[in-house]
C-alpha cells in the first residue's frame, strides 16, 4: 500500500513532512506521476517559436520525465504545444527547430499539420477504421503570460488562476518590453532532494543567519508570505526607498517599499520580479540526491540592474546550496524524523508541503 502523508493543515499543530519523503526511492519515482505529470511547468517563452511556420522541439525535464514535446506556430499565428512522437510506431516526428509547412516523420512519412492533427499517411489505404483521433498528435494544455508559456502533461488545476494571482502583483510592468539576457542565464547542480531546495526557498526565516548581503537591503521585520491555493508570494520590503518598485496608484501595494515580489508555483517554479525585471527559476529533479537549477534572467530596465535586491544573485545562490545540501545529509540521520513549522515564518513551507501531501495521497493513474 503507498505510504501516505498527513500535514495538519493548523500550522501551529503541524509537523513537516517526514524524512523518508526526500530518502525514499519509490517515493521519488511515485512523485512523477504524481506530482509532476498533474502540474504545470514552465516551457520557456514565445521567441522560441517567433515566426509563423515555426516548430521547436524540446524534452520536458530531461533526464527525468523526459518528455519528446514540440512547438509550433500555425499559419493563424496560434501557438500550440504537441507530442513529437509519431503515433505510427514512436518515432521523433522532428528533431531540429526550423520553418515547417508540414510535420513529416522520417520514418515513413506519416504528416501532420502544425496544430498536430492527422494528414496523411503512404500505405495506409487498406487499413480499417483508420485515422482516428489517437492518430493525431497528441495537443498539452497551453497558457501564456506575455511572453512566457507554460504547459501541462496532465494538470489538475488551470494555471489560468495562477496567472491571476501573479498578475495582481506585477501586471503593471512592461512584460512586452522584457528581454532575455543569456548572458546571465546560469545552471546549478546541487547534491539535494529538489524538494529541499524549494524548502528553503520559500521562507524567510534564514536570511538573517544565510544572506548578509541580502538581509542588508531587505527589511526582515516586515518579510511577508502570502498563500494562494496552487501558489504563494514571498514580499520583501526594502530598508529604504531606494531600489524598489514604482507602484501605481490602484495597485494593492501602492505606497510601500517592496524591493522584489519572489513568486512560487507549484510544484518547482519560481519567479522572482526585481525592479529591473524577473529572474526565473527552474528546479528540476535529477535522481534522488541531486537536482538542477536553471536561472534564466529578462531585463525591462536595465540602469535597475545590480541594485537592491536583485544584485548578487549567485553569491546569493551559492549560501543557499550550501545549506540545502547540509540539509539533505542532515536528514538522512536514524534520529531525524521531522521537525515543526515556525506560524510566522513558515507558512510558505506549510503551503509546499500541504500541497505534496494532497497530490501524493491520489490514486495514480
Amino acid at each position: 500500500m503507498a505510504k501516505k502523508f498527513n500535514i495538519d493543515p493548523d500550522i501551529t499543530k503541524a509537523s513537516t513532512l517526514p524524512s523518508s519523503f526526500y530518502k525514499d526511492p519509490d517515493i521519488f519515482e511515485a512523485i512523477k506521476q504524481k506530482i509532476f505529470y498533474r502540474s504545470w511547468q514552465w516551457i520557456g517563452d514565445s521567441h522560441k517559436v517567433g515566426s509563423k511556420g515555426t516548430a521547436y522541439p524540446f524534452v520536458l525535464l530531461r533526464d527525468f520525465l523526459e518528455e519528446p514535446m514540440l512547438l509550433t506556430k500555425d499559419k493563424g499565428g496560434e501557438i500550440h504545444c504537441l507530442s513529437n512522437v509519431c503515433t505510427h510506431r514512436g518515432n521523433l516526428v522532428i528533431s531540429e527547430t526550423g520553418s515547417y509547412k508540414k510535420l513529416i516523420c522520417g520514418y515513413h512519412g506519416r504528416r501532420f499539420s502544425l496544430n498536430g492533427n492527422f494528414e496523411h499517411m503512404p500505405e495506409f489505404k487498406e487499413t480499417k477504421n483508420f485515422p482516428g483521433p489517437c492518430d493525431n498528435l497528441h495537443d498539452f494544455p497551453i497558457r501564456q503570460w506575455g511572453p512566457l508559456l507554460f504547459a501541462g502533461l496532465s494538470p489538475e488545476f488551470d494555471f489560468q488562476t495562477v496567472i491571476e494571482k501573479m498578475d495582481q502583483r506585477v501586471g503593471f510592468m512592461s512584460f512586452n518590453k522584457l528581454v532575455h539576457d543569456p548572458r546571465r542565464d546560469k545552471d546549478y547542480v546541487i547534491n539535494a532532494h529538489w524538494a529541499l531546495y524549494c524548502d528553503n526557498y520559500l521562507e524567510g526565516f534564514h536570511i538573517p543567519f544565510v544572506h548578509d548581503d541580502l538581509n542588508a537591503v531587505l527589511d526582515y521585520g516586515d518579510y511577508e508570505t502570502i498563500c494562494f491555493d496552487h501558489c504563494n508570494v514571498q514580499i520583501g520590503y526594502a530598508e529604504g526607498s531606494e531600489d524598489v518598485f514604482d507602484l501605481p496608484e490602484g495597485h494593492i501595494d501602492h505606497g510601500k517599499n517592496i524591493a522584489a515580489y519572489y513568486f512560487w508555483v507549484f510544484p518547482n517554479m519560481m519567479f522572482n520580479f526585481y525592479p529591473w525585471g524577473l529572474s526565473v527559476n527552474l528546479v528540476q529533479p535529477l535522481e534522488l540526491h541531486k537536482t538542477k537549477v536553471s536561472f534564466v534572467t529578462y531585463v525591462i530596465n536595465p540602469e535597475k540592474l545590480d541594485k537592491g535586491a536583485g544584485t548578487g544573485l549567485d553569491k546569493v545562490e551559492m549560501e543557499d546550496e550550501a545549506v540545502v545540501e547540509g540539509v539533505h545529509k542532515g536528514i538522512r540521520s536514524h534520529y531525524y524524523k521531522a521537525g515543526r513549522f515556525s506560524p510566522t515564518r513558515e507558512q510558505g513551507v506549510h503551503h509546499f508541503h500541504s500541497l505534496l501531501a494532497t497530490f501524493m495521497n491520489r490514486e495514480s493513474f
